[in-house]
């Protein structure tokens, strides 16, 4: 994504909005006289990209055939593009065709009958992998699996492949955002993410479908819940115009659902294929069989690397979550032999979750690293928040209902 810098004092946009228009100029930092070279200067001062990169040529190229088939990019991507702070002057900022793509394979774009945002993944593997059928088998909306509340694979609205390049298809999918963005609040938002991921792994293992790859990057959430007015798909602190800031609320009232994303490691067995292989596994290098030359259970990957998770997003991050301990030395069981599977361990994780004390849900979480100064802003922001939602249940507010009881 370009540098984008924004003011200290934003406009505000109607959160579906994605350009400005000459025809809301009350609102937008129009640039005083001389305001043509002012705004060259900021454009060659931010180094917004008024040329297309080649991984974005490629989805441009793709425009008109995307559209063919109901999805829309956005109008950085049309054929003919032409940046739209060009035609005014106006700070690049504000423009949502500023703004280019993170990821090269994937892109944000809406769909045209529902009017709803979507995130199109495209599969140019190397080598030959089984991604799409894995992740058609396990996420597709037409599917049955996803009935099924424990599958937390993300859900998969469509795919095709490409008219000119045989090996290459796309994936449609739903537009989520890195699970721990914003970051966790409370305790039980933790107790809340551990379920779900072992649940999640459970799900797909019962399904003879090892992940390969569980780690932090494939992790994410659909944040609904806690973003109502939504977020651009690209620049993460703004709502969908991509300028106006978000203001997340806290997910211990308002419960987000986690997801596990891609499959181009993963692997599907059949009920009597021997479930041992060799080069197996994708980012993290800990497991120990790795070491050694002999087959090893790729079901047993997924929990070591899921456990690796737990230990260093969570136990290494934040004090106070000493009941993951247990878990986490159980499912990095060095000899993987004797390491638990996926339905061990959350036969394993329930009995631990049911021994924490309900009261510890609102806890805040403490980063290891902060400051006395840090400690005190935080427990007082968290007083404040709290205090707020006891109001609010004394009131029968909405946030009553939203709430979760998440261990018992």
């Amino acid at each position: 994504m370009s540098s984008k810098v924004l003011p200290f004092s934003t406009p505000s946009h109607h959160s579906g909005s994605t350009q400005p228009t000459p025809s809301s100029s009350s609102n937008l930092p129009y640039l005083s006289t001389p305001s043509h070279g002012l705004a060259l200067q900021l454009r060659q001062l931010y180094q917004y990209q008024t040329i297309l990169s080649e991984h974005e040529a490629a989805w441009r190229d793709r425009y008109s055939f995307l559209l063919s088939k109901g999805y829309r990019l956005r109008s950085r991507y049309e054929p003919n593009w032409s940046p739209s702070w060009l035609k005014i002057d106006i700070d690049p900022a504000y423009c949502d065709d500023s703004i280019d793509t993170v990821l090269p394979m994937v892109i944000d774009a809406t769909n045209l009958k529902g009017q709803r945002a979507v995130c199109i993944k495209r599969i140019d593997p190397k080598e030959r992998t089984d991604e799409v059928n894995i992740a058609n088998f396990l996420g597709s909306i037409t599917g049955a699996m996803l009935r099924d509340g424990k599958n937390h694979c993300v859900p998969i609205f469509d795919s095709f492949r490409d008219p000119v390049l045989p090996n290459v298809e796309y994936l449609v999918m739903l537009p989520l955002r890195p699970y721990a963005n914003p970051e966790f609040g409370a305790v039980g938002e933790v107790v809340d993410f551990v379920t779900q991921l072992i649940e999640g792994m459970e799900f797909m293992h019962k399904h003879l479908v090892a992940h390969g790859d569980l780690t932090t990057q494939n992790i994410m959430m659909d944040a609904r819940p806690i973003l109502p007015s939504g977020w651009h798909f690209v620049a993460h602190h703004c709502r969908p115009d991509g300028v106006t800031p978000i203001s997340p609320l806290a997910r211990i009232d308002y419960p987000v659902r986690y997801h596990i994303i891609d499959f181009d490691c993963s692997v599907r067995l059949s009920s009597d294929q021997l479930h041992l292989m060799r080069n197996f596994g994708g980012r993290d290098g800990d497991p120990p069989e790795y070491k050694n030359r002999e087959p090893y259970d790729p079901f047993k990957i997924d929990v070591f690397t899921l456990g690796n998770v737990f230990y260093k997003d969570f136990f290494q991050v934040y004090e106070g979550l000493d009941f993951l301990a247990g878990l986490i030395n159980f499912m990095k069981t060095a000899d993987f032999r004797q390491r638990p599977d996926a339905r061990v361990s959350m036969k394993y994780w329930l009995d631990v979750r049911g021994r924490i004390d309900v009261g510890r849900a609102r806890w805040r979480l403490q980063k290891r690293q902060e400051t006395i100064g840090e400690r005190v802003l935080y427990d007082t922001v968290a007083f404040a928040r709290e205090g707020v939602h006891r109001m609010k249940r004394m009131f029968g507010g909405a946030e009553q209902q939203q709430h979760r009881v998440y261990w018992s």
